[in-house]
């Protein structure tokens, strides 16, 4: 499989600010909880808060719906927890693909059962040609074609999350 640039490292960055100052607009004043989900936001995640420049905390969340394959399997599980309390406060989720909606799903109302003053989502990719459930995302970096990504921290078993740029995987042609 040979990785192809669907969004260069240049436009990423446009992104960012664009989503910073929407971010900025909401939570300047409100010290929020930003919880990353790993490992694929980590990326995201990181060059976006250094946009921000206001008061916040971090946390990460680990989930798993994918084995070593493609496809989701389907069955959400919370491999690692947050470490610290949701209740009361702003939170704001970065997750970088939203594709059928099942985990950004189950993630939220995970959230929202711990009863946070405010739960926002902020994605860096959305593929809704393959959404499932319906999924509010308040900040968006692209919508993305019905292709598997990879890069700018998102892997496919674990390669490819080194590419600066977000990419496709396109099967290689046999010659």
């Amino acid at each position: 499989m040979k990785p192809q640039i669907l969004f260069t490292r240049k436009e990423i960055e446009v992104a960012l600010g664009r989503l910073a100052a929407e971010i900025k607009r909401d939570y300047e004043c409100k010290n929020p909880l930003v919880i990353g989900i790993l490992k694929g936001s980590f990326v995201f995640m990181a060059d976006l808060i250094r946009r921000l420049d206001f008061p916040l905390e971090v946390e990460f969340i680990k989930l798993s719906s994918y084995g070593r394959g493609m496809e989701s399997t389907g069955k959400i599980k919370v491999v690692q927890g947050l470490s610290c309390p949701v209740k009361g406060r702003d939170v704001l989720v970065v997750e970088d693909i939203v594709d059928t909606g099942h985990t950004i799903t189950f993630l939220m109302d995970y959230l929202q059962r711990k009863k946070p003053a405010s739960l926002r989502l902020c994605v860096l990719t959305d593929k809704p040609s393959r959404r499932e459930v319906p999924v509010t995302i308040d900040y968006l970096g692209f919508s993305i074609p019905n292709k598997f990504i990879v890069g700018y921290g998102i892997d496919w078993d674990e390669k490819f999350r080194h590419l600066p740029d977000l990419c496709f995987l396109e099967e290689e042609s046999k010659s």
